[in-house]
């Protein structure tokens, strides 16, 4: 009898044990699954957007948005490239997500000729190109035989000598294309030779010339502002409403969140004033 008891005993302890091991289990369960919930949403990895850039202004905007993408989730990598060629490869080619550097006639040369097909998602900014003094200071009493410096790629240097025209300094077969070349200059009164030269180099030659045709960006890194130079495109030219820059992507990320975040954060007002107070009309926004 005191045997049987003592089995009865031990059966109730273990099944009491049981029932107390069980809700103990659930409860650790449930206090478990609060932990890595919580856990997850605190170390919460952000999702790598790397946009290729040139230095002046693009990669300075771009650093603006940074902390905006971030509460989106978004770790905004910038890679910067100091020349016009490997942002649109390194895009191509899958190495970034995106790139700011272009307007859309330098990107459709470049799709035609290189077989790309890169496309444009929302316009940013316009960097008037601006002609500064070299050898020569003034447009009053321009030096027979003059040398202008012009960027060399098909889109800048036909800018370039719409700006050269609007100057008075030549006349165009067509005054209003974007497609002139210099064999297409029908008037050149001063005999002005024109030196196509890389666009990077042409603050450095600056001296060397008479008159250099610089970009806006590679204007800025040489310490240039629109109130150096002797003439500027205007914001009402052809040239403005023609070469805004872009964020351009690969068509298979058209849907990509990350770029819709991108375009939305690039173009808001918070960017708007940062390029009008940064940049003194050297930059001009285009949203």
């Amino acid at each position: 009898m005191r045997n049987i008891k003592r089995a009865t005993a031990v059966v109730a302890a273990v099944m009491f044990s049981s029932a107390f091991a069980v809700g103990c289990g659930t409860a650790g369960t449930d206090n478990q699954s609060i932990t890595r919930g919580n856990g997850t949403a605190s170390a919460k990895k952000e999702v790598v957007l790397k946009v290729a850039a040139s230095p002046t202004p693009h990669a300075e905007i771009l650093n603006d948005i940074k902390p905006v993408l971030a509460k989106e989730g978004i770790d905004l990598q910038v890679v910067v490239y100091d020349d016009y060629i490997q942002p649109n490869r390194a895009l191509a080619a899958g190495q970034v997500d995106a790139n700011y550097f272009q307007h859309k006639p330098y990107l459709e040369d470049y799709n035609q000729k290189n077989h790309t097909d890169l496309v444009p998602t929302v316009a940013v900014h316009f960097e008037p190109l601006g002609l500064y003094p070299g050898k020569s200071k003034s447009l009053s009493n321009i030096p027979n035989g003059a040398t202008i410096a012009v960027p060399n790629d098909t889109t800048n240097e036909a800018r370039a000598l719409l700006l050269l025209q609007n100057a008075g300094i030549l006349k165009l077969k067509n005054p209003n294309s974007i497609d002139e070349t210099t064999a297409d200059i029908v008037s050149n009164p001063h005999n002005v030779k024109i030196e196509e030269l890389d666009a990077a180099a042409i603050p450095r030659t600056v001296h060397d010339v008479d008159y250099a045709v610089i970009n806006g960006n590679y204007a800025i890194d040489a310490g240039y502002t629109t109130k150096d130079a002797l003439d500027v495109e205007k914001a009402d030219s052809l040239a403005a409403k023609t070469y805004a820059n872009y964020i351009v992507i690969r068509p298979d990320e058209k849907n990509d969140w990350r770029i819709k975040d991108l375009d939305k954060a690039i173009t808001s007002p918070q960017v708007k004033k940062f390029i009008e107070q940064k940049y003194q009309g050297s930059v001009v926004p285009v949203f």
